[in-house]
């Protein structure tokens, strides 16, 4: 069974015997969690196992602690951690062999980062989904974070202008982690008063994450103003010039193969799976091979050849005015 993190809260009134929490936002990930380990303490779960999937991991380590009973309690919890998001072949049939023979009082709680729609599918998943329950955590933006930020304050017991509600998300935005610490600071400078847009402004720093591949995802789905507020992020955090161009580069010729294989008749699902193309990272980048033609597309190849020869001092000009020119470039319509 699938969940999502609103439907969790009621759904834990009656535990599963396996959890499956994958995701790609840190704080919601964490959260969700803490909140499956907290059910499972009330439900008399007292014994706690943790388990990290790393180099040398036995997965036999996995059937023994479901076979073994506690010394003090006849209820325990298996905290799997799955940093790589990939158990490997022996994991795999672990994991099937584990909700084939599900043990007594016993709930396995694994962890891991977003899966992909093709790992969802996989053999070992699929155990995992029909024995228990699968959360996805999803990073959050628009409405769906107006809408966090919002419940997250009123449970705080803040009273913040839809203004300031609107700031805070422009400031914060696909940052939780900060946005929790923001409004944990307001809480204490403001208490229960009501809190304006001009107080949110005073108060909350701008912890937006200006990353690389943020930047290369805008420039894709040609949001021009979106992808300058992230450009000139990355160059007022320091972000090294060529990082950036590297991505972008990177991005250009992956466009321009793309065309090619497309024109020469190739298949262009078969083309988009060969590089690993799935689900939003798919329709940026089909809509980006759809607006731009082969010329812009080699304009831009230009541009990352003049940034790299002005970052390293061969060519006269400001590498960040050329970098901006290209997001441009790669972002027109």
């Amino acid at each position: 069974m699938r969940l999502n993190t609103e439907q969790l809260t009621g759904a834990l009134k009656q535990l599963a015997p396996v959890y499956f929490v994958t995701g790609d936002e840190p704080l919601q990930q964490g959260e969700v969690a803490d909140a499956i380990r907290l059910a499972a303490k009330k439900a008399g779960y007292a014994t706690r196992e943790v388990f990290a999937v790393e180099t040398g991991f036995e997965w036999g380590e996995l059937a023994v602690a479901a076979d073994s009973m506690s010394l003090f309690a006849d209820k325990k919890v298996i905290d799997l951690r799955l940093p790589s998001g990939k158990p490997g072949t022996e994991g795999a049939k672990a994991l099937i062999a584990y909700c084939q023979r599900l043990p007594d009082d016993t709930l396995l709680l694994i962890t891991a980062p977003k899966m992909t729609a093709a790992t969802l599918k996989t053999k070992w998943c699929q155990a995992l989904d029909q024995a228990g329950v699968i959360v996805q955590v999803w990073p959050l933006d628009g409405s769906a974070l107006i809408q966090w930020l919002q419940r997250r304050a009123q449970k705080r017991g803040l009273q913040i202008e839809q203004d300031g509600i609107k700031l805070l998300a422009s400031r914060i935005e696909g940052n939780l982690l900060a946005a929790a610490q923001e409004i944990e600071k307001l809480y204490i400078l403001y208490g229960v008063s009501p809190i304006s847009k001009q107080a949110v402004e005073q108060v909350v720093a701008d912890s937006a994450r200006f990353d690389v591949f943020k930047l290369t995802d805008c420039v894709l789905a040609g949001r021009i103003n979106r992808a300058i507020k992230i450009l000139n992020g990355l160059k007022a955090e320091g972000i090294a010039a060529p990082v950036v161009v590297w991505a972008l580069a990177r991005e250009v010729r992956m466009l321009i193969n793309i065309k090619l294989a497309i024109k020469q008749g190739q298949n262009k699902e078969a083309v988009f799976k060969s590089y690993r193309l799935w689900d939003k990272r798919k329709q940026v980048v089909n809509s980006a091979q759809s607006r731009l033609d082969m010329k812009s597309l080699q304009q831009a190849l230009l541009l990352c050849s003049t940034t790299d020869r002005q970052i390293k001092g061969r060519e006269q000009g400001d590498y960040w005015e050329t970098l901006l020119s290209l997001c441009l470039l790669f972002a027109a319509k």
